[in-house]
């Protein structure tokens, strides 16, 4: 029994590092969050081929079965969430310091990077966006810009949260306060 633990942890640790890694080759650890949630979004039916010895080969779980946190500890991957958020707190450059640090505040563990790694004085920036990604963004703006505007003219109250995100309250909204979906810092809507 304690093997196959050792086993799902080894396995975990594997997908943190596969994270990091990813996020230093791509440069955009907010595009790999954003894939992992669409893949955690998704609600096609599992694979019928799926069985532990293939599971470490997914992205995502195959076998986790809905509702059973105890599951995590039997799984050979991290909570999906939590390899979010760790990417989305890659603040200042996608290097193995910050990823260490993103980690430990997320887990409220050690970091799982080597120490040799982390002595190492690199700096990494982010990538830009691409000229045909630039354009597209152009567009969405806009359209998100329009959207706002009817938004306002319905009521709508714009609160904004420290992580940057915008909550778009509506006017029948009753209760006082609101989760940023982002940070899930407790918002107090203001009285009108």
């Amino acid at each position: 029994i304690m093997a196959q633990l050792l086993y799902f942890a080894l396995s975990r640790k594997r997908e943190y590092l596969a994270d990091e890694g990813a996020a230093r080759l791509t440069r955009y650890p907010e595009g790999l969050a954003s894939a992992l949630e669409k893949i955690a979004m998704d609600n096609s039916p599992r694979l019928a081929s799926a069985n532990m010895v293939t599971a470490p080969m997914y992205i995502a779980n195959p076998l986790k079965k809905e509702g059973m946190a105890l599951s995590n500890l039997t799984s050979t991957h991290p909570p999906i969430e939590e390899r979010i958020k760790i990417l989305r707190k890659m603040a200042h450059s996608p290097s193995f310091k910050e990823y260490a640090l993103a980690y430990s505040q997320v887990t409220g563990t050690k970091s799982i990077i080597p120490p040799s790694a982390l002595k190492t004085d690199e700096q990494i920036s982010f990538r830009p966006p691409s000229p045909e990604s630039a354009s597209k963004q152009k567009i969405e703006k806009q359209t998100h810009q329009v959207a706002d505007i009817i938004r306002r003219v319905n009521g709508f109250l714009f609160l904004p949260c420290a992580c940057g995100l915008t909550l778009k309250i509506p006017p029948n909204f009753s209760r006082p306060n609101v989760n940023c979906p982002r940070c899930n810092r407790n918002l107090t809507i203001p009285q009108k």
